[in-house]
């Protein structure tokens, strides 16, 4: 067995999905098999460039898969208004190759790697979940070499993109009741501890010196508007990274969650019932708090390990 913990990242590049990128790259308790890319914060062809910069920034040679360009069913959204007009506003990036490009797309590309390793892949999605869907859908016999899914989406109360509807479930609520379903070990690291999970101007100031990565992070965070400099940015999809690397800063709590599809005003809404109410047995286990000191301390520590 390999002292690393073998993951796919599926994710929408994103501000706040660089940061858990570079995280999750610089770890070496983490081994980045495959990062495959959805449409969400925008296109998929943006997301896709934006996956492809980051790696030749970071000097990192993982294969990149694309996947799904919409939702299952529903019209495609966007977050452009949070991460700028190409996903990573803020930050003048080398244009990359497409040599890291598989031919196979992600749900393709996703069975090969889970089937061929010796060992359970981890899956991180963070961003809609629908290439996570096609592929539990298309191929269930992946399921017994998937040793957890830890996905950063939902809400046990309000929203971000409805009423009560998080970012990445509300765009994708179809995928989203799919995953939930699955009877896989499932993690949901949700708003709740993003709102939490924040970044400080005097730590953005610090990240400004730290290394060519803090100082690509703070140039995107000048464009970032999941939050703001003087009131804390929310490094929503960093969390899900931080409970695979340090899961003790959280308060976790296992229960039953789905997803409500037919709300004319909850649509995407993960109903998280923390008290038993619906008698059903528990399907994931859900984020409720961290500890923002840890968390920040975590953060830094983490980014300064990056080139």
């Amino acid at each position: 067995m390999t002292t690393t913990r073998p993951i796919i990242i599926d994710t929408d590049p994103g501000i706040d999905d660089a940061v858990a990128l570079a995280i999750a790259l610089f770890s070496e308790k983490l081994d980045v098999r495959l990062i495959t890319t959805v449409g969400g914060n925008v296109g998929l062809d943006k997301v896709t460039i934006n996956a492809l910069r980051l790696l030749k920034f970071f000097n990192k040679n993982v294969p990149v898969a694309l996947g799904a360009d919409r939702p299952l069913i529903k019209e495609p959204i966007d977050a452009s208004d949070i991460h700028g007009s190409t996903g990573m506003d803020g930050f003048d990036f080398e244009e990359p190759t497409e040599d890291l490009v598989l031919k196979e797309n992600a749900v393709n590309a996703m069975y090969r790697v889970i089937m061929d390793s010796k060992e359970p892949i981890t899956l991180v999605p963070i961003g809609p979940l629908t290439n996570i869907a096609l592929l539990l859908k298309m191929y269930p016999e992946v399921k017994e070499n998937i040793a957890e899914i830890v996905l950063m989406g939902g809400s046990t109360g309000r929203g971000n993109a409805g009423v009560m509807a998080e970012f990445n479930i509300y765009a994708d609520p179809e995928a989203a009741k799919i995953v939930f379903q699955s009877n896989l070990p499932l993690v949901m690291v949700g708003l709740d501890v993003g709102l939490k999970a924040l970044v400080y101007p005097e730590d953005s100031e610090q990240l400004k010196v730290m290394n060519q990565t803090g100082n690509m992070i703070y140039q995107l965070f000048q464009k970032y508007r999941g939050g703001s400099m003087k009131t804390g940015l929310k490094m929503y999809d960093a969390t899900a990274i931080a409970y695979l690397l340090k899961p003790e800063m959280f308060q976790v709590v296992d229960t039953f969650v789905d997803v409500e599809l037919n709300g004319s005003m909850t649509t995407g809404c993960t109903v998280v019932d923390l008290k038993g109410y619906l008698g059903k047995p528990n399907n994931a286990k859900v984020c409720v708090d961290i500890d923002p000191q840890m968390f920040k301390q975590w953060f830094m520590d983490s980014l300064k390990k990056c080139n």
